[in-house]
């Protein structure tokens, strides 16, 4: 199954606020992490497979981007 016909659960990250700042959504799925704006939720929206999540996880708590 596609994971464009799975019903998500979307979850704010813990790092967003309600001031109308930079704010993202997560969604999992078995082999899918989705990400999407909050103030724009019909709008585009990214996958990444888990393999690439972790990854990505792994570099933000490693510190390796620049603030």
């Amino acid at each position: 199954m596609s994971d464009k016909h799975v019903n998500l659960s979307w979850f704010t990250s813990s790092y967003s606020s309600s001031e109308g700042g930079m704010c993202v959504e997560v969604a999992a799925t078995a082999d899918t992490v989705h990400v999407r704006d909050s103030k724009n939720r019909h709008g585009s929206r990214l996958a990444f497979s888990i393999r690439q999540w972790d990854a990505f996880i792994g570099r933000l708590t490693a510190e390796e981007f620049g603030a």
